[in-house]
């Protein structure tokens, strides 16, 4: 079954607009930064005489990081089918590299990364990219730290030049034998698909494919309400967590509503913070784990 968001990119592609780039199945926005206008020194060489050979692009620099279970995939394995994409594109790569021929420290060190816990660098397991088109460039960072992989993603497109299309996570649907099974078996089910950018309350455009799911439930089960009920990793004030949890759990329950038609007195939203964790918060993937939505079942 094919995802919504792929079937856009196959929509595209016969258009001869697929500018897009796929992510990997399961990857998870964790960062979005855009600057509208900017500079950006983008890598052309590894690591020689003290510095790493760059080429300086102006325009709006996008910076976007994604997190993804790796499993036992390669840095290679996780870079090969984006690249393969950029190439289809028609870019030309300029540089590419793994971590020991890139200049292992030295060249991670010396380009631009976006910062932990949004991306991780493992100093001996890592490969960069790097291509342009016209004057459009972009770079990609890969890296592991088992079971996550992290991809970092520079883009920069010049004033004047035609935005390129939303980034789209080709996945496939969640199964409603996972999602609803956790639903009316155990009564609350975590939303996986959502995202929110970092620090914010405000939910990613979608489509989510859990949301979907979640609709149909409630339309054949009319005696059936939800709670949505946000949680937070333990940074920060639980006041302030609260109020972030909240909000998220709302702008879910909005999106049901808006885009999926739920009646809005069968849907509450809460936000609890910190208070019941999945996991422990002392590493970024524990407190990844607790920032979730969650969907508990209420039967009138």
């Amino acid at each position: 079954m094919i995802r919504t968001a792929a079937l856009f990119l196959m929509m595209m592609a016969s258009q001869g607009l697929a500018q897009n780039l796929t992510l990997p199945s399961g990857a998870r926005l964790v960062s979005e930064r855009t600057s509208e206008l900017d500079s950006y020194e983008l890598p052309i060489g590894p690591f020689v005489d003290g510095a790493v050979p760059a080429r300086e692009v102006e325009g709006k620099v996008e910076r976007f990081t994604w997190r993804l279970q790796s499993g036992s995939s390669t840095t290679l394995q996780l870079l090969a089918p984006l690249r393969d994409q950029i190439a289809a594109q028609g870019y030309e790569i300029l540089l590419e590299c793994q971590a020991k021929t890139c200049g292992g420290f030295d060249f991670r060190f010396g380009t631009e990364v976006v910062p932990t816990p949004d991306m991780y660098v493992a100093i001996q397991d890592y490969r960069f990219l790097s291509a342009i088109r016209g004057g459009n460039v972009v770079s990609l960072l890969v890296s592991r730290n088992p079971p996550d992989g992290y991809v970092q993603m520079i883009r920069v497109t010049p004033v004047g030049a035609e935005a390129p299309p939303p980034l789209v996570i080709d996945e496939p649907v969640t199964s409603p034998s996972d999602l609803l099974a956790s639903l009316e078996q155990n009564g609350h089910a975590i939303l996986e698909d959502l995202h929110f950018r970092t620090g914010e309350m405000t939910l990613g455009e979608g489509p989510f494919a859990s949301l979907k799911l979640v609709a149909e439930f409630l339309n054949k089960n009319p005696n059936t309400r939800l709670a949505l009920v946000g949680h937070t990793d333990d940074t920060g004030a639980l006041d302030a967590n609260i109020s972030v949890s909240t909000g998220r759990a709302q702008a879910v329950r909005a999106r049901l509503i808006q885009a999926h038609g739920i009646a809005a007195d069968r849907v509450e939203a809460r936000g609890i913070g910190y208070l019941a964790p999945l996991t422990s918060n002392a590493t970024p993937e524990g407190r990844d784990l607790n920032r979730r939505v969650e969907a508990v079942l209420l039967v009138n």
